[in-house]
This record gives C-alpha cells, structure tokens and sequence, in this order.
C-alpha cells in the first residue's frame, strides 16, 4: 500500500512537470505588425573590393575629395608646455588646487544624487520631461526669431565681459 501511494505520488509529480502538449505541436506565434528579419549574409561572401564596384566610379572618388582647411595636429610636447608656462604664470596655486578638488568632489557629489533620482520609480521619466519642456521653450524664446537670437549673442557677451572683468 506505501509503494502504491509513494507511486501514485510520484507520478502526479511528473504529471504536473511534463506539459500536456508535445514540444512538437508547440508553435510560435509571431508579431503581424513588424517585418521579418532579413536572411543573415556571411561575410565571407562579401569583399571591400565588390561592393566598391558597385558605386559609379566619378561618385566614389566625390566621397573621398575632402578639404584640409587648417591643420589639427597637436604636439603632446608643446601641449606640456603650454601648461606648464600657464601654471607659473599663476600667483596662487593653493587656491587653483583647492577649486580643482573642489570641482572634483562636486561631480562625484552630482552623480551620487544622480544615482539616487534614477531608483526612484517615475522621478527620471518626469525629469526627462522638464529637460524637454524647457528646451522648447529655450529654442521659442531665444533661437526661432531673428531678434531674439541677437538679444541671446549680447546676453552671451555680457556675460563674458563680466566673467573676464573686462566689464
């Protein structure tokens, strides 16, 4: 009688972990709304060489014509250098050394709270909100009309005269 129910037992068991469908019949179901994907293309069967004939020979050689208006390269050395003779010209290095950490544990800081306003379920969704509400009223109010972006390049200046001092 114990092996009987111990059996029957375990064979409920396995009925409930085995589906009631074979994996066969099992189908899956696609989305109608989205294409399918195309088939993959190995990429032994494509070459630089074949899909550069494919572009019209005056077209490809307009893709490469570019114009080198100033020249970009910047030496590490005189980069060193240049920093060098900027840091000796300044007079109170204590206190560039205590705004630079200063900045330092700002952003470290800022990203912590950052962090913290991101766990909060729906508080990023309404930021992201503000941040586009406030965009497009910055480019309504400053830089749609004519008049408006003149008034914001003199706000602009203004502003740097009075960081500069040359105010």
């Amino acid at each position: 009688m114990a092996t009987a129910a111990s059996s029957s037992s375990s064979m409920v068991a396995t009925a409930v972990l085995i589906p009631r469908f074979p994996a066969a019949s099992v189908r899956t179901t696609r989305c109608s709304a989205l294409p399918p994907l195309p088939p993959r293309v190995s990429t032994a069967s494509l070459s630089f060489s074949s899909s550069v004939k494919l572009i019209p020979e005056s077209k490809r050689f307009s893709l490469l014509h570019t114009k080198a208006s100033e020249e970009t390269s910047v030496d590490a050395g005189d980069l060193f250098a240049d920093l060098k003779e900027k840091w000796d010209k300044v007079e109170d290095k204590t206190t560039v050394v205590l705004y630079g950490g200063g900045a330092l544990v700002a952003v470290w800081l800022s990203s912590i709270l950052i962090g913290a306003i991101n766990s909060v379920p729906l508080l990023p969704k309404i930021m992201e909100l503000v941040g586009v509400g406030y965009t497009g009223w910055f480019i309504y109010r400053y830089l749609l009309f004519k008049s408006s972006r003149k008034e914001l390049a003199t706000d602009i200046e203004a502003l740097k005269n009075k960081i500069t001092g040359n105010e």
